[in-house]
């Protein structure tokens, strides 16, 4: 177990980490959802109670996710955190609306109102998706910023990582597949904030609202997130030589990691599949409402092979469109050794947080929730 390998297992954690996370989004899917799905003041009440259940183990998987990135690839956090500060802001204001309004929307005589911090929740719903996913597309498509690790000896300005667009980060939105991959973030998890519901919710209504919404938000998904991974697949990337750690483009990089990972290949067709399934199946059967497992873990495996492809098989995670030779890799962006290793003790730990949260899960949804149900109005 060499450096090497702990910088590979560590960028594993952090592609499982955020593949988690993107499931987890069902709580923002469901939020842009609740006037479209909520005829009735109980059935507003109901998918807001169905979703505040959840909502905190969405953002703890960000906060994990965020943390693990910065403590094993501080050189990307410097980068990325520290230069396109706006998108990453952006995000951070989205989440810290949503957290206010689950604690605030529900107390009597709180200072806004309810229409307010519910106007919160579908803001944090409609631009936290899209956001990261344009960010997350950023890890192929590139950013402009250059690396030079010279200059931390500089007294006067010991500053790694340039960034050298004024617009901080605003500019990826300038890019169309970025923001196609955020049209398709925001239509999968609105799918699967869909198929939650109907597992979640004992009301005829609203599980049939629910599947009407699943067939046009899984059609928006497939048309922005199709193009996409065929253009991933055919467009060039950045391999970096493990001797010299000098970096060269690469036409079909990513198809060649596939190749080269038949693993991830199979993993990947399998996850489409299971989202398909768990789509079509939702739709076509009334009595079918198991569905969000299935696409739920097709999407969980689809978002780990896209993220293991962006760093495995020496290649460049955050390719720089200024100056190559800044392109971060798990190699050349990682910590110390020593860093890695201590932090890979305390990941053993992370099998027992899994079954916590699975416990916790169990444990809220033991019973479907029902308009007759007089707890946690909101």
């Amino acid at each position: 177990m060499d450096y090497s390998f702990y910088q590979h297992y560590w960028w594993f954690l952090i592609s499982l980490l955020g593949a988690l996370l993107v499931f987890m989004m069902f709580v923002q899917g469901g939020q842009s959802l609740v006037y479209s799905l909520g005829k009735t003041e109980s059935q507003l009440n109901m998918l807001l109670r169905s979703l505040s259940r959840k909502w905190e183990i969405t953002f703890t998987t960000l906060v994990t996710f965020g943390g693990a990135f910065f403590a094993s690839f501080p050189l990307f956090y410097s980068t990325s955190f520290g230069g396109a500060y706006w998108v990453w802001m952006l995000i951070l204001i989205c989440f810290v609306l949503q957290a206010v309004s689950y604690e605030f929307i529900s107390r009597q005589g709180n200072l806004l109102g309810k229409s307010t911090y519910k106007a919160f929740l579908f803001i944090n719903g409609l631009l936290a998706p899209i956001l990261i996913g344009t960010a997350v597309s950023t890890f192929f498509i590139g950013a402009e910023f250059t690396v030079n690790k010279d200059n931390i000896t500089g007294i006067a300005m010991p500053v790694i990582s340039s960034w050298q667009n004024p617009l901080h980060g605003l500019e990826a939105v300038g890019n169309l597949w970025n923001v196609a991959l955020g049209l398709a973030v925001f239509f999968l998890v609105r799918s699967l904030a869909c198929m939650y519901f109907i597992n979640n919710i004992d009301d005829a209504e609203i599980r049939k609202n629910a599947r009407k919404h699943l067939l046009i938000n899984a059609i928006g998904f497939l048309l922005f997130f199709l193009p996409y991974l065929i253009q991933l697949l055919l467009k060039e990337g950045y391999t970096e030589n493990p001797e010299t750690g000098i970096l060269s483009v690469e036409a079909f990089k990513y198809w060649h990691n596939l190749l080269a990972m038949p693993w991830a290949f199979a993993l990947l067709l399998v996850g489409v599949v299971l989202v398909l399934y768990g789509i079509f199946r939702t739709v076509l059967q009334p009595q079918f409402i198991k569905g969000i497992w299935f696409a739920g873990t097709g999407s969980v495996l689809v978002v780990l092979v896209l993220l293991l492809i962006a760093g495995f098989n020496n290649t460049s995670y955050y390719p720089s469109l200024v100056d190559m030779q800044s392109s971060l890799t798990i190699a050349n962006s990682s910590s110390s050794l020593f860093t890695l290793k201590v932090m890979s003790v305390v990941s053993l730990f992370i099998p027992v947080v899994l079954g916590y949260i699975f416990y916790t899960w169990r444990a809220l949804d033991k019973g479907k929730i029902k308009a007759e149900d007089k707890d946690d109005h909101y």
